[in-house]
């Protein structure tokens, strides 16, 4: 009783079994009604019309039309009714007569209702047509006085009756095929939510390849549409969470093996208590700090956590102060360091101490993987657009990016070494921390490479307008 293609055919029920119920009393009262009055107008036509036919045949006009009139009503008052009706099943009291020539001017009406000099074109139709339809003569028109169609007699009741019986039947077959149909329509509405819901109990089950088929209604094709992104999505979380602890795991395990194992031979003797052992396992503890400041960093950024001291920075001596930074690297391995500055960048709304940090990161990555020789360029600009973002773009000349590693350059521990190791330096955090710190400033963030030719990382921040 609980389920939903239960309870809509119910509702389809109840609505199909109003719709008939109503329609049928409304059918049988007006077949009731409209034949009782065709049964008054015929008998009552039918009783004057010969003796109408006749005067005007006789006298060749419609003057004095009147005696024929009264003489009719005066037959059906001694008769107790209309003598040529009785037969015919009907039973009523004095009707009312309108006679029109054959232009539609009223000459004779003694109805109760106010009746117009020239009858329109619907009563024309509906009227009695007196002589034929070449060549007709009179249009009589019949109103029975109220209460004068009430009595049904023979022949009469029993087609009323019957039609009305008839008309049920037709209602009640028309209403349970659509009940039929209802069901079919209800039950092929409740599949794809039961497929869903079967579905959705696997999902909570950890089995996310769960996928439902896109079919139906355009409604029902978007929601299974909604629900296969949904359990898409929750299979990625899913492997991205299990990427992320291996790889946690795999970072951690590094700087700690070597703390355990110097610390181990200092134990056994094997290396002699001396500074320069105890600074290479405090290198490793270092090693170790950062990872785990980093992982705080955008662990607080994913999550909106991060505290950001956002006031307007000049960036042109931010940029200059983080290349000096990195010019006695730049000089060691042999690269050209290079900056070039727009003149007039205007302020931005930003941490300066973040975007420091976004750009050490970005320099560190590129001077890193720029062979000697090499030149590194950092260029700041302002971007034409009508909120002035200002963009800075770190070049250089290194081996590029793969097309197909594009998508995952700002993925967490990601590194263009496949082979994880650690002289290519970094945990792998370092631009997904980026990533997350330009965009809570509310800025954007990108990459673009060819192999061979080097690689572009840039981010713009909206600046202040003036």
């Amino acid at each position: 009783m609980n389920k939903l293609w239960v309870r809509l055919s119910l509702a389809f029920g109840l609505v199909i079994g109003v719709a008939v119920i109503a329609a049928g009393l409304l059918a049988n009262y007006q077949v009731t009604t409209q034949f009782r009055q065709f049964m008054t107008n015929s008998q009552a036509g039918l009783a004057i019309e010969p003796d109408l036919t006749a005067y005007y045949t006789t006298h060749g006009t419609w003057d004095g039309v009147e005696a024929v009139f009264e003489t009719q009503h005066e037959r059906g008052q001694g008769g107790g009714g209309m003598g040529h009706g009785q037969g015919m099943g009907m039973q009523f009291g004095r009707p009312m007569f309108v006679l029109a020539d054959s232009a539609g001017q009223v000459i004779y009406s003694d109805s109760t209702r106010e009746v117009s000099n020239q009858l329109s074109q619907s009563q024309i139709s509906n009227a009695i047509l007196l002589g034929n339809q070449t060549q007709p003569v009179g249009y009589l028109l019949v109103d029975a006085p109220a209460g004068a169609a009430a009595q049904l007699t023979g022949p009469a009741r029993s087609f009323v009756t019957q039609t009305n019986r008839a008309l049920w039947v037709a209602g009640l077959m028309a209403g349970g095929l659509a009940v039929l149909v209802s069901i079919v329509i209800a039950r092929e509405l409740a599949v794809p939510l039961r497929r869903m819901a079967a579905a959705a109990g696997q999902i909570a089950q950890g089995q996310l390849e769960q996928r439902v088929p896109v079919k139906g209604a355009d409604e029902l094709a978007h929601l299974a549409t909604a629900f296969n992104q949904m359990a898409a999505d929750l299979q990625q979380a899913e492997q991205l969470r299990r990427n992320l602890i291996a790889d946690v795991a795999h970072e951690l395990r590094t700087p700690v093996s070597v703390i355990q194992g110097n610390l181990q031979a200092i134990l056994d003797d094997v290396y002699p208590l001396e500074k320069a052992e105890i600074a290479s396992i405090y290198d490793e503890t270092l090693t170790l700090s950062r990872l785990i400041a980093d992982l705080r960093d955008l662990a607080q950024a994913e999550a909106g956590q991060l505290d950001l001291n956002r006031q307007p920075v000049d960036l042109a001596p931010l940029v200059e102060t983080v290349v000096d930074l990195f010019g006695g690297l730049a000089r060691e391995k042999g690269v050209t360091l290079d900056v070039e500055l727009a003149q007039h960048l205007p302020p931005v709304s930003a941490d300066s101490d973040r975007v420091r940090q976004i750009l050490h990161n970005l320099l560190a990555n590129a001077i890193r993987h720029t062979p000697a020789a090499g030149q590194v360029k950092v260029v700041a600009e302002v971007v034409s657009t009508p909120d002035r973002v200002v963009k800075i773009s770190v070049t250089d000349t290194g081996p590029g990016i793969a097309p197909e590693d594009l998508p995952h350059v700002f993925d967490r521990f990601w590194r263009a070494d496949k082979s994880r190791s650690r002289q290519q330096g970094g945990s792998g955090l370092g631009l997904a921390i980026a990533k997350q710190l330009v965009e809570a400033q509310g800025g954007a963030i990108g990459v673009e490479s060819q192999v061979g030719r080097g690689s572009c990382f840039w981010f713009g921040l909206p600046g202040l307008l003036p």
